[in-house]
């Protein structure tokens, strides 16, 4: 009765705030699953986990060499994580502020620029139909080519690749820039603030595990710009001529005419 009454009274005592504790590590710890996955870096996190359940484990049979020994490697875990894990920390830090930042800088362009939102929407228009009809050419010909939505938070990190444009969106200039004889063809172009921001531009390539042989490396180009940001890209085969949109990670294939157009006009920045 009395093991039961203290069960109850820990039970009632469980606060709003811990269940929200739990549930906010529960996603940082899924987040960061997400972004080793299919990596090395997995690996090393695992090892580094089981050296620190070791060490507690020795520390509670207080084995003392043991634990002053591996307790060196313990102390100095933040720092060591810093340093093996610094291309992942970064994009843990990325995924964590991006989404945040682009709706913000929606709400105050939105403000900013209500007097102009029937021109820009005229421009969007214009330049979707660039677009559409440039990768619905490009499909025809069974030309190659990786075009990336992306944000002005977003091109820093990718547009120092490749060659720098800042030229008006049109059809004639995008089948030049993905021709087979262009210099600039392979590698992505980049489109941000209704502009071809640059062009060759080389993209992170996705580790996730579970993507089939078949997809090549221009697909997993777009997809891996796209895992950790709100980047948005649209890929043409050159097998096959087939056009493919990747969003968060995930490839919707074989898009039609009335399907590309709608993710054109949804994603574009």
């Amino acid at each position: 009765m009395i093991l039961l009454f203290e069960f109850e009274f820990d039970f009632l005592s469980i606060r709003l705030l811990d269940i929200l504790d739990v549930l906010i590590v529960g996603y940082l710890i899924y987040q960061l699953y997400k972004l080793l996955r299919g990596s090395i870096a997995f690996n090393i996190f695992i090892g580094a986990l089981l050296l620190y359940g070791f060490w507690l484990l020795v520390n509670a049979l207080e084995m003392h060499l043991l634990t002053s020994l591996l307790g060196q490697f313990v102390s100095l875990g933040v720092i060591m994580v810093l340093i093996v894990f610094q291309p992942e920390v970064r994009r843990f830090l990325l995924l964590l502020g991006n989404t945040t930042l682009k709706q913000r800088s929606h709400f105050i362009s939105r403000l900013i620029d209500r007097a102009n939102t029937s021109a820009d929407s005229q421009e969007k228009i214009n330049n979707v139909a660039y677009l559409k009809a440039a990768l619905l050419k490009m499909s025809k010909d069974r030309t190659g080519a990786l075009l990336v939505f992306a944000s002005k938070m977003d091109i820093e990190f990718f547009s120092n690749s490749g060659v720098k444009m800042n030229a008006e969106i049109s059809q004639p200039l995008i089948e030049s820039i993905f021709c087979r004889d262009s210099p600039l063809h392979d590698g992505a172009v980049i489109i941000s603030d209704n502009k071809i921001f640059a062009a060759s531009c080389i993209l992170p390539i996705s580790s996730n595990p579970d993507l089939p042989k078949s997809i090549g490396l221009r697909h997993r180009a777009g997809l891996g710009a796209t895992e950790n940001s709100n980047m948005v890209a649209f890929i043409v085969s050159e097998e096959s001529g087939e056009i493919s949109c990747a969003v968060d990670g995930t490839l919707s294939r074989n898009l039609g005419d009335t399907d590309l157009k709608r993710l054109l006009l949804e994603k574009y920045p």
